[in-house]
């Protein structure tokens, strides 16, 4: 072409959790049946929609309103429903003109970035969720900035690194946090959340918080949402979203809370950028957006909660008891969301190391996409190839380290338990090789 039409930032683009199924595809053709573990949706793993929340949905449906546009930022009664529940909470208080609906947390964060000036660079960890990472090293044209988790304190965000970063590099605008953590499962304290407050407005950016696992969480602690901690000074976006915790992810429903909008014209302008990109396409869905009143206030939603958590807990448990005395590698016991991450200790996995791959064909068809793949890949490219797993290397997530993430939704216990002891076994046996 004459021109060449390709956005600077295309090359980021990447989201393992969901390429890695392409590859996954290709052997299971050639005859392995595959478990996929790389993808964090409830459903597919077998979770059963409690039947009240269906009737709900059932009962809406039979509404002429459901099948209407709604209002561009989102239904009027659902987002005035959903203030007063941040403001009930105590701490910063918004009203219904700082929600803001999207098409699911991807089109909000396509947006939050998309619509951010090239220069302004948001600071996100390491390990990244790709979704948030890709974006951000996308809209800027160079990788994603990234801060240090600390595997040895938990998975906490390092401070020092924080501080430094922002301190000596001013086109840091912001700070991103995950929390519940996708992919660590870490869940950060209200002290942890302060003193990231703190830097913000220090060094007056904005704060911005991946909430979508905010109910899926079983620490000791409970949630700690963005709201109970950012004061009435520092401007910050809260995403929210209905996937993990109906669940329904097939929904495609997300939303920004929005704090201390008017304490900055040019975060003001921001924000009014962002809901002029919404009037664009309308509106976003309506049917999930009218569901939330009615499934937050019925009288099994927080019980529902309770025993989502309980269970998550006690797979998270099990899970991390799989890899006990195994060498090699490290594993933080989950306390939010459903994902767990095993961290191979460093120089622990060399490019000689192997699995069995019984399956002459798919040994055929792997073994070229070994040669330059990082290490943690490498394993994970044998597990797939030699026991049909699907998890996703931790180097995709922005990271240095090697290791990979698995989920904690399988519904059949038997095969919860195969997963993670086949998982432990071809550890061991690839260290070994």
């Amino acid at each position: 072409m004459r021109r060449n039409i390709v956005h600077s930032g295309a090359d980021a683009l990447i989201y393992e959790i969901r390429q890695i199924v392409g590859i996954a595809k290709n052997i299971q053709e050639l005859g392995v049946s595959i478990t996929w573990e790389n993808i964090g949706d409830p459903i597919e793993k077998g979770e059963a929609i409690v039947p009240w929340m269906k009737e709900i949905v059932q009962g809406l449906v039979q509404e002429n309103k459901s099948w209407a546009y709604t209002a561009t930022q989102g239904d009027e009664g659902t987002r005035k429903f959903l203030a007063n529940k941040v403001n009930e909470r105590g701490g910063a208080r918004i009203t219904h003109d700082d929600i803001l609906f999207f098409n699911g947390l991807g089109d909000a964060v396509a947006k939050i970035f998309g619509f951010m000036r090239r220069e302004a660079r948001i600071l996100g960890p390491s390990p990244a969720y790709s979704t948030l990472s890709s974006a951000e090293a996308a809209h800027s044209g160079y990788e994603h900035l990234t801060y240090k988790l600390n595997p040895d304190n938990e998975w906490m965000p390092d401070l020092e690194d924080i501080e430094n970063k922002v301190k000596y590099n001013d086109s840091i605008a912001g700070i991103l946090l995950i929390n519940p953590d996708n992919p660590t499962g870490a869940v950060y304290p209200k002290e942890m959340m302060h003193e990231i407050v703190k830097i913000c407005e220090k060094y007056d950016i904005i704060l911005i918080c991946d909430e979508t696992y905010a109910h899926v969480n079983y620490s000791e602690g409970g949630s700690i949402h963005l709201s109970e901690v950012i004061g009435d000074t520092v401007c910050g976006l809260s995403l929210r979203s209905i996937s993990k915790e109906f669940p329904w992810p097939g929904a495609r429903c997300g939303w920004l809370e929005i704090f201390n909008r008017k304490n900055d014209p040019v975060f003001d302008r921001y924000i009014k950028s962002l809901l002029d990109a919404k009037m664009l396409e309308v509106c976003s869905t309506t049917l999930p957006q009218l569901s939330i009143p009615r499934v937050y206030s019925h009288p099994d939603f927080i019980p529902h909660l309770k025993r989502r958590n309980e269970k998550f807990k006690k797979r998270a448990e099990k899970a991390t008891r799989a890899f006990d005395g195994i060498g090699g590698v490290k594993v933080v016991q989950p306390k939010g969301a459903f994902y767990l991450t095993v961290l191979f200790d460093e120089g622990a996995l060399k490019d000689n190391m192997s699995l069995p791959i019984t399956n002459v064909k798919v040994k055929e068809y792997v073994e070229p996409l070994l040669s330059k793949a990082a290490l943690d890949r490498r394993f994970v490219l044998h597990l797939l190839a030699s026991a049909g797993i699907c998890v996703v290397p931790l180097s995709s997530f922005c990271c240095s380290l090697n290791g990979f993430r698995v989920t904690l939704l399988e519904e059949d216990d038997s095969k919860f338990d195969w997963i993670y002891k086949t998982l432990a076994e071809s550890i061991s046996q690839y260290l070994r090789s």
